[in-house]
């Protein structure tokens, strides 16, 4: 299945990777091993990527010159002598010292030597990780694991309901562990180092993660299947409405947030009695091997999680061979469609979403206010080099806002973020250059539009990013309201997603809302929105005639950033999944079961009433 290339197949990269691809690789080599990894670059004449023929000047050995400093701005080396459960030094990954992921199926942990891949480090070409790849011919086993699972799940509330007392616990301990500094810093280095963002980006991931399972300690995971009870027609009679698992399940995470989104999905999972099989982006799937170690270490049975690393196309046949109960996918659009039909509807989607901030007539006369308003909307499309289902797209901007200097606010933040520095913008990995630079190229074409800033590469090309990935500055495009409105062409052209720093800007006045309300209405996507504005008539207006699933309202409004205290999921899709809360939970990860009690408690007068035939 090529499509699912997108969200769960690593890039294509040179053919010395490909060579390290099928290298055989000793046991001795693999975590777990009691003994250290060897040097990798010895086996099949293997030799580290080299930058890019585009930035062929930048010779191998000097590649530190064009390279971010290694945590910035954070605190001190930190040795992962107290991590117990790692496997992997995120400060140490490279081609000379590779890390290892592993598969998990059946309570073991597995690789088979001859599936290793090599991953590119995203900063540098290097080989820094040998990945598993399983085959179509290996996937017997895990099919067999899912089918072991009864359609009733692991747990429901008649059956081990002793295990949510148990899931309770391994979430105030594996919240607790995260709590720990030397191990939220080994997560936050892991992260960055396979999808390379800031430090504060990265750390928030941990720490968000430790929240929600914190929420979700002691009594709190039973309190998820908490049932209610009705009344009958007669005596003995009553009906109870559970909270039910699907049993099988699988989950399909994104490389972006490499720990929160398939963290936060696992255990809600797991929380309601299902027994899933995770297959996280294979570029980063480092990191979820590295939690489940810490989940196990925190009492998780081994054989409650089945974890595999392979190719699009082969989890496509394990989905239609092994038909879990039901996917929850986080991704591309396009992909989700594929998979929906692939399996028959049983599906729960976040898909991609072309977020939209629509600044309000009322601009703020507080300039710290004023200033806030610009910051956001700079994170809102900048943070994590605008690689979030959240980021925000589409600045629709009142005139008020351009008069008071907006643009150049804006402008100047851009400007600011630093490959080197604070990875404050990086490499894209989903997105090529030559694909940013077409998608520039078709903006251009309508009337009236102009680069506001951006439009190149990160420091002009001048870094050692391999050309698999995409490596583009911050950048903004003005496109007039009035000719993105003229035929269903351009408004496909200005309105389509594209997972890297880059946002549109158009701008209205007061007699133009109606027309900004019919863009919103023929936007396809309806992730998260932002109404910037503090005039209750504006909101209702707009949150009126929209239907975003998650949107923020007032002066302070984003687009990202979505916390682990409230609901974040699309909304207008019957498949729209959420995460985060009880009710995402429940909602995602579970189903409605009705139980009626009907005893035959004998009437008051001893005579039961028989009814006539019907």
């Amino acid at each position: 299945m090529p499509g699912l290339a997108s969200s769960c197949r690593s890039a294509r990269v040179s053919s010395t990777i490909k060579m390290a691809a099928r290298a055989r690789i000793s046991a001795s080599m693999l975590p777990g091993s009691g003994a250290s990894i060897r040097r990798i670059s010895s086996v099949a004449g293997f030799s580290p990527v080299t930058p890019s023929s585009t930035r062929s000047t930048v010779l191998h050995s000097q590649q530190k010159r064009f390279m971010p400093k290694i945590c910035p701005n954070t605190p001190g080396r930190k040795h992962i002598d107290g991590v117990n459960f790692a496997t992997c030094d995120p400060e140490t990954m490279s081609g000379d010292k590779p890390a290892v992921t592993q598969n998990l199926v059946a309570g073991e942990w597995e690789t088979n030597p001859a599936e290793l891949i090599a991953m590119p480090d995203p900063l540098n070409g290097e080989p820094f990780i040998m990945q598993p790849c399983v085959r179509e011919e290996g996937l017997d086993v895990y099919i067999k694991s899912l089918k072991s699972c009864p359609k009733f799940g692991l747990h429901n509330a008649l059956f081990r309901p002793e295990r949510y007392v148990l899931m309770g616990k391994v979430s105030q301990r594996a919240a607790e562990r995260l709590e720990d500094p030397e191990v939220e810093h080994f997560f936050a280095r892991l992260i960055q180092r396979v999808c390379p963002k800031s430090y504060a980006q990265a750390v928030a991931e941990v720490r968000v993660t430790r929240q929600f399972l914190y929420n979700f300690s002691g009594d709190q995971v039973r309190f998820l299947a908490r049932s209610f009870g009705t009344p009958g027609d007669h005596a003995g009679q009553t009906t109870e409405g559970h909270r039910w698992p699907y049993g099988a399940v699988v989950i399909i995470a994104p490389f972006n947030f490499p720990l929160e989104i398939p963290a936060l999905q696992l255990m809600g999972a797991l929380y309601m009695g299902n027994k899933p099989l995770l297959k996280a982006c294979s570029r980063v799937a480092i990191v979820m091997d590295q939690f489940l170690r810490l989940l196990h270490e925190c009492g998780l049975p081994k054989a409650d999680v089945d974890f595999i690393n392979t190719w699009g196309s082969t989890m496509g046949t394990l989905l239609k061979k092994a038909e879990p109960r039901q996917t929850q996918f986080t991704g591309s659009t396009k992909v989700a469609e594929m998979l929906t039909e692939i399996l028959k509807g049983k599906i729960k989607i976040e898909g991609g979403g072309f977020d939209w901030k629509l600044l309000g007539p009322d601009v703020p006369t507080n300039p710290q206010l004023f200033d806030l308003v610009a910051v956001q909307c700079d994170q809102d499309a900048y943070a994590c080099s605008g690689q979030k289902c959240s980021a925000m797209s589409f600045l629709i901007m009142h005139e008020n806002y351009n008069k008071a200097g907006l643009l150049e606010k804006l402008k100047a933040l851009a400007l600011k973020r630093n490959l080197m520095e604070n990875l404050t913008v990086g490499p894209t990995l989903s997105v090529k250059p030559e694909h940013i630079k077409a998608h520039i190229e078709s903006i251009l074409t309508i009337p009236g539009s102009k680069i506001l800033w951006g439009g190149h590469e990160i420091n002009d090309g001048n870094h050692t990013i391999p050309e698999c990935y995409g490596a583009s500055a911050p950048t903004a495009i003005f496109v007039p309201l009035s000719e993105m409105m003229k035929d269903q062409e351009k408004f496909k052209i200005a309105t389509k997603e594209i997972f890297a720093p880059f946002y549109v800007v158009t701008e209205y006045k007061d007699e133009d809302l109606p027309q900004v309300l019919d863009v919103l209405e023929n936007i396809d996507e309806h992730l998260t929105a932002a109404i910037v504005s503090n005039s209750a008539c504006f909101q209702n207006e707009v949150l009126a005639n929209s239907l975003n699933g998650t949107t923020y309202v007032g002066l302070r409004a984003r687009t990202t950033g979505a916390p682990q205290n409230h609901w974040f999921g699309p909304a207008g899709d019957p498949r729209a999944a959420g995460i985060g809360t009880a009710e995402a939970i429940r909602y995602t990860w579970s189903c409605h079961r009705e139980i009626i009690h009907d005893i035959g408690m004998p009437p008051e007068d001893g005579v039961y009433e028989i009814p006539e035939q019907s």
